[in-house]
């Protein structure tokens, strides 16, 4: 359930500002939906007058409104501590309150339920935030002496009371372990009481919280209570490779969720054949590879020819076997096979093309295909040049004078596609500069032949 205070809004995430004693009580861990708040009571009927308080990291325990204070979900409230008092939010009351403890089977007036004293005071408020700042420092610590004494345990959590006079400490360890010596240290050392409790490793995954492999928060974090064994089985059941690295969640135990889909799977493979059956035809004897639960399908292969696989809908196979039954043998598990007609659906993404990648590479024609298409000019059309109109264009430019006479050898070969070839180019003035001492000689021959 999101708390209204705390959604973002207008792209700022401001917060309600009350380092988590929020008045919507859905801003700390494990939260509850109180769906019973709008409904009345039968007349006669009085209200529950036990209450839930939620303190760090999703400890809850029940109170009893002694005094009949007036609270709310998400009231910072004192309540009974041992020894003092501690102070905590209310998370839950009503009717729902009872089924809340009965859940967890604690009795009305068990030792458990202690009494709720008053609404916390700034003052309360003030000791309280100065004993949680104190936490992570004593945390670091507490592993520091227990390495010093060389102890086989890892120190996870440490939880100040809030009248600032216990402090908690979670710890997890293999074994069991000696720790007085511990704890007259860190008693010396913070100068308060000491009580260390012993979790797992699923406790403290659901005290530190995290993010899964899924992308979501651990389930333990946020909304799962009981931890039901689970073991290995569940993924065999689920056709899950057996790799630990996989299957282990962040506590180093196999993930919660594998019992989420448990029973499912099980019940859809009571209609599948045990593994180990062999399917008998007159080809040979042919054996499972595996199977498809959801699509209800099975693979099996000839001991003969292991590598081809013959893919069988559950209810042949079912067929195959009653006649295996029946001492009756099949040709062959081809003849099983289920031929299925692909129907070509029809392609409403590409209407006009906008998605192609390519519609944007066509090229125009280039110039030079349309030249092909034109026909050579004949030499008949040509004007005739004069030997004086040839010298005079020599003595002007020598290098064109050049290129002109190669040009004119050049047409006087033979061509068999004289009507198809290409007009020749005109060369480029690049192409008709030449040395110095070529040009200077060039020179000299053209004033020779205008001279003679």
């Amino acid at each position: 359930m999101a708390c209204t205070n705390c959604s973002t809004t207008a792209g700022n995430a401001p917060g309600c500002q009350s380092k988590g004693s929020c008045s919507t009580g859905n801003c700390g861990k494990m939260p509850v939906f109180n769906w019973l708040s709008n409904m009345s009571l039968p007349s006669g009927q009085e209200p529950f007058n036990i209450i839930e308080v939620r303190f760090k990291n999703g400890r809850k325990e029940f109170f009893l409104n002694k005094h009949d204070l007036s609270v709310q979900m998400g009231d910072t409230v004192a309540v009974e501590g041992s020894p003092g008092h501690d102070i905590g939010v209310v998370s839950l009351k009503g009717e729902l309150v009872r089924l809340q403890m009965r859940k967890k089977k604690i009795k009305e007036d068990s030792e458990q339920v202690k009494v709720l004293y008053r609404h916390a005071s700034e003052s309360d408020i003030e000791k309280w935030v100065s004993a949680r700042e104190r936490e992570t420092p004593a945390m670091y610590k507490a592993r520091e002496i227990a390495s010093n004494l060389k102890l086989d345990m890892k120190i996870g959590d440490v939880e100040f009371q809030g009248d600032n006079i216990k402090a908690l400490f979670y710890y997890t360890s293999e074994g069991r372990v000696d720790f007085r010596e511990l704890i007259k240290l860190m008693a010396d050392e913070f100068k308060v009481r000491i009580e260390m409790r012993q979790i797992g490793t699923r406790q403290e995954a659901q005290r530190m919280g995290g993010i899964g492999s899924c992308g979501r928060e651990l389930c333990c974090s946020t909304w799962l209570n009981d931890f039901r064994s689970v073991s290995t089985s569940a993924a065999r059941y689920q056709q899950l490779s057996l790799n630990p690295q996989k299957l282990a969640g962040q506590c180093g135990k196999l993930k919660c969720c594998l019992n989420y889909e448990l029973d499912m799977y099980v019940e859809a493979l009571k209609d599948f054949p045990d593994t180990n059956l062999k399917l008998k035809t007159k080809k040979g004897d042919a054996f499972q590879q595996k199977m498809d639960i959801f699509r209800r399908k099975a693979w099996y292969s000839y001991r003969s020819d292991p590598s081809k696989f013959v893919e069988l809908n559950l209810d042949k196979v079912q067929e195959i076997i009653e006649l295996n039954k029946q001492d009756k043998l099949p040709e062959s598990l081809e003849m099983y096979i289920q031929a299925y007609i692909e129907i070509a659906k029809p392609d409403y993404e590409n209407v006009v093309g906008q998605d192609s990648i390519t519609r944007f590479d066509k090229q125009a024609p280039s110039k030079r295909s349309s030249n092909k298409k034109r026909p050579n000019k004949t030499a008949g059309n040509k004007k005739p040049v004069h030997a004086n109109q040839k010298a005079q264009l020599g003595a002007s430019n020598p290098g064109q004078a050049k290129t002109t006479t190669q040009a004119e050898g050049s047409n006087k070969s033979p061509n068999k596609n004289q009507g198809t070839s290409k007009p020749k180019r005109r060369p480029s003035r690049q192409r008709s500069l030449l040395k110095p001492n070529e040009n200077k000689a060039t020179t000299n021959n053209n004033e020779n032949k205008s001279s003679e």
